[in-house]
């Protein structure tokens, strides 16, 4: 009996997934170590934010990379094919992805704080309040996925066990759980970040246009270096994160949607032969990049954090040689 030819599709992300794990799990783990214990030239609140966008990445990498998809196209019935895994899957999923969706979100409407209002920033641009933000934020997009501990099942057809949406859930409820993710994954955070980043540039745009009065000329020009130094800097880090999220996740976004509000919701998501199935599985690996690809990003824009990393570098070659 013949075998059926493997698609491409299904060997690239055969071989995709577990290395974008092998590459993303370490690096946001040497990114949150770096953050941590080394003088990044950050604010405080600034830390406490990529510190726990850096966890909820290699969260998404854990569950969603490994455990879902890498072990999904290595074995034919996945753990996750039974119960009560099945019904669990999603939760720590969604919780996940959501987390680290809206920790970007935040750190931007932070960061736009940060930036243009003096009087509110001494109160919500501050430690305590980030770390209620992440507490918050971790809470509730864990929360908001426990609907699907009901939607799933355990399926045996075809000889095969499967996890899948319940056939005896209301109808009502499965588009209403896909249509809020989609919105809340997607939809309302791709607004936020587009208003935010747009408001911020006009505004430095607007502000390097803006006279200084006589009387204040003296003592702007001391410390006005540094200001836009500082600022500067805060506003490559907001636009780097956060526009490199919209970027990646941009092709899922719009791939999803039209799966969504056309009859190619019920389609074979594993025919390889309908196009969109090629570019929603081409969304997924690049909305998935970016959770493992900040510390290149910092690498790449931030000076004093691509410092200490040459220097933790520096450090680990030393130990390694001389342990040989």
């Amino acid at each position: 009996m013949s075998l059926q030819k493997k698609h491409w599709m299904v060997t690239l992300q055969e071989v995709f997934y577990p290395a974008l794990a092998a590459v993303g799990i370490p690096s946001n783990s040497i990114t949150f170590l770096i953050i941590l214990r080394r003088n990044c030239m950050l604010s405080k609140s600034s830390t406490f934010y990529l510190m726990a966008m850096s966890v909820a990445d290699n969260l998404v990498l854990l569950f969603i990379v490994v455990l879902e998809l890498s072990v999904k196209y290595h074995q034919q019935e996945p753990f996750w094919s039974y119960e009560p895994w099945c019904s669990l899957r999603d939760i720590f999923n969604y919780g996940a992805y959501n987390a680290s969706t809206w920790l970007v979100v935040v750190f931007t409407v932070e960061r736009f704080i940060s930036i243009h209002t003096w009087k509110v920033k001494n109160k919500i641009c501050t430690q305590r309040c980030a770390a209620w933000t992440i507490t918050a934020v971790f809470l509730f997009s864990h929360l908001c996925a426990i609907p699907y501990f009901w939607s799933n099942t355990s399926v045996y057809t075809n000889n095969q066990t499967r996890c899948i949406y319940s056939p005896e859930a209301p109808s009502h409820l499965i588009h209403t759980l896909v249509w809020f993710q989609t919105l809340q994954a997607y939809v309302f955070p791709f607004v936020i970040i587009l208003t935010l980043n747009g408001l911020t540039l006009r505004l430095i745009s607007l502000s390097n246009r803006v006279h200084i009065t006589a009387d204040l000329t003296s003592r702007v020009n001391k410390v006005m270096p540094l200001l836009r130094s500082r600022k500067r800097k805060s506003v490559v880090l907001l636009v780097t994160v956060s526009m490199s999220f919209v970027l990646l996740s941009v092709t899922r976004a719009i791939t999803q949607i039209i799966l969504r509000t056309t009859h190619m919701y019920t389609l074979d998501r594993n025919d390889y032969n309908l196009k969109i199935n090629i570019a929603a599985d081409t969304g997924t690996m690049l909305s998935l990049s970016n959770a493992a690809a900040n510390m290149y990003l910092y690498v790449c824009t931030q000076s004093r954090f691509r410092q200490e990393f040459s220097a933790c570098a520096r450090q680990v070659s030393f130990c390694c040689k001389t342990r040989l």
